[in-house]
């Protein structure tokens, strides 16, 4: 009867070693960021139940004497299990070198920010435009569809990567990942401009980024241009924004959760819940980036109209921790529509056909903004410039010098492309 309880115990004493194991790692994690303290505080887990438990156990079986080499060899399979499953990296390859035109503004809120400029002809006075790219984290490379017109219009033309992506900072905590610190970093950008108001153009996620920069700053941009908007305030949605994962393929969709279902991207996701330094020393910007890129790559042409062509590919990295913390803080910070119902700056807003978003999540830019003008166009997707580029850069640049744009306002509340 012993040996059979003995046998029992040396079972249950596998199963608890790994998750005293586990249990510890994630509790000295949550207070540290060094890889070797919380994973030798996993070990420790391991070899500590193994002993108290392996001891009676072995004691039963009658073969006292293996205490040790059970022990040792409990552990070395454990840890062999956790360096398969859990330390194998992602393969990350080296960072290419900026193309030429790609420059940097040190700002003084710390962010080393890279972007590219396209200078304007003439001597027209506009306020520089400045386009803010989606994601979070997911900058274009150059200048974006447009800005050739506007540049001849005499617009200076900016486009930079946000803090944690593309060629720009990336934060030793993703902690400081935040919407305030993104709003920042664009005012210490107008500073360092030195332009009294700027011009927004903000795609998706830049949509978000220019509401929350019109709210804490309203004097400070003269114009509004928001293409496919991301929510103002994603907590007004309960039920979800709408999601561009919803519409891959069956073969793209196992891929792609091939890509967010291993062991060592869990254990990410968990450390990033607790301590999302610890998470980056574990897995770092490199490789999290390049599995990042490798998921935006399946799902790049699921936010268009069906049989669009394909979206362009580029070489610019995303940013994973920014986009992930950045996301969560959006989610946490006050409504910012109180505000802006008072902002009385001209907006563009277009919303595509096929776009993935929630219709009621840009018509909230619509019934908040006062002076707000939205635009419905059919045949594009989420990425307007990508579906019907002719009609987007005509539509941006008749706005910005106040002529007639080319297609009429919509003046609607319901979602044209649904009939109701």
């Amino acid at each position: 009867m012993k040996r059979v309880s003995g046998a029992i115990l040396l079972i249950g004493a596998e199963i608890t070693a790994t998750v005293a194991g586990a249990l510890m790692f994630f509790l000295v994690a949550a207070v540290t960021d060094s890889v070797p303290l919380f994973a030798g505080a996993g070990l420790l887990g391991v070899v500590a139940v193994s002993w108290l438990l392996g001891r009676p156990a072995l004691q039963w079986l009658g073969i006292p004497r293996l205490l040790v080499p059970y022990v040792v060899m409990n552990t070395i399979a454990l840890a062999a299990l956790a360096g398969l499953l859990v330390f194998s990296p992602f393969p990350a390859p080296p960072p290419a070198p900026a193309p030429a035109g790609v420059a940097f503004w040190q700002l003084p809120t710390g962010s080393r920010i890279a972007y590219v400029k396209l200078a304007g002809s003439g001597t027209a006075g506009h306020p520089p435009v400045i386009f803010l790219h989606g994601g979070p984290g997911t900058p274009g490379e150059g200048l974006p569809e447009g800005s050739q017109e506007l540049a001849a219009a005499g617009f200076d033309v900016y486009a930079y990567d946000q803090l944690g992506a593309g060629r720009s900072t990336r934060l030793a905590d993703p902690g400081g990942y935040t919407v305030a610190r993104h709003v920042a970093d664009l005012e210490a950008i107008r500073q360092t401009l030195g332009a009294q108001k700027l011009i927004l153009v903000g795609r998706s996620w830049g949509g978000t980024l220019s509401a929350a920069f019109l709210a804490a700053h309203p004097d400070r941009v003269a114009k509004a241009v928001l293409t496919s908007p991301g929510a103002i305030w994603e907590p007004a949605f309960p039920g979800g924004i709408g999601s561009p994962w919803d519409h891959l393929p069956a073969d793209l969709q196992a891929r792609a959760d091939a890509l967010t279902s291993d062991p060592r991207m869990l254990v990410q996701s968990l450390l990033l819940g607790i301590n999302p330094a610890a998470a980056r020393a574990m897995v770092p910007d490199s490789e999290a980036d390049a599995r990042m890129r490798a998921l935006l790559l399946l799902g790049k042409d699921a936010t268009g109209c069906q049989g669009a062509e394909p979206a362009p590919v580029h070489g610019n990295p995303p940013g994973f921790y920014s986009n992930q913390v950045t996301s969560e803080d959006a989610a946490a910070v006050a409504d910012p529509r109180p505000k802006l119902r008072g902002v009385r700056v001209p907006v563009l807003i277009m919303r595509g056909q096929c776009d993935y978003l929630k219709w009621d999540v840009t018509y909230d830019y619509r019934r908040t903004l006062p002076n707000s003008t939205l635009v419905y166009i059919p045949g594009a997707g989420h990425s307007i410039a990508n579906g019907r580029p002719d009609l987007y850069r005509s539509l941006i640049r008749a706005f910005l010098l106040d002529r007639r744009l080319p297609v009429p306002a919509y003046t609607g509340t319901t979602d044209p492309a649904h009939g109701s």
